[in-house]
């Protein structure tokens, strides 16, 4: 299984950025994929989640009304719109996937995911 973010870039407050991530290798449909971000000397934050089986989705409270997530099936991707970006958004977001059998466990909204699958990251900086 493979995830490669893309998309990420400088851009200043206000702006708006669409990170993409792509997998392959991975049964797409009906699982819960979902983006994270780091930030240096901050734990690793969950953005967003999408479960591709219904398309239900999650957002942290610090982006909720600011980001999308969204996917393509036939595409097997996932993207993250981020529009009205402020300085604190700044990070390296790293696309994720669930695992068949669990792995990393995060709480997105009282579901526990567990993700077993981890992307590089796509670096985001709003100044």
């Amino acid at each position: 299984v493979q995830l490669v973010e893309s998309g990420g870039a400088s851009v200043q407050r206000g702006g708006s950025l669409r990170l993409s991530c792509v997998a392959s290798g991975y049964a797409f449909n009906d699982h819960r994929m979902a983006w994270f971000r780091q930030a240096p000397g901050k734990e690793r934050e969950g953005v967003a989640r999408i479960y591709t089986g219904s398309g239900n989705t999650y957002y942290a409270d610090s982006v909720k009304g600011r980001f999308t997530i969204s996917q393509d099936n036939a595409k097997n991707t996932v993207f993250l719109q981020m529009d009205s970006l402020q300085i604190e958004d700044s990070g390296m977001y790293i696309c994720a996937a669930e695992g068949p059998d669990g792995g990393t466990w995060y709480k997105f909204g009282g579901i526990r995911v567990g993700f077993a699958y981890w992307g590089q990251g796509s670096q985001v900086t709003v100044s």
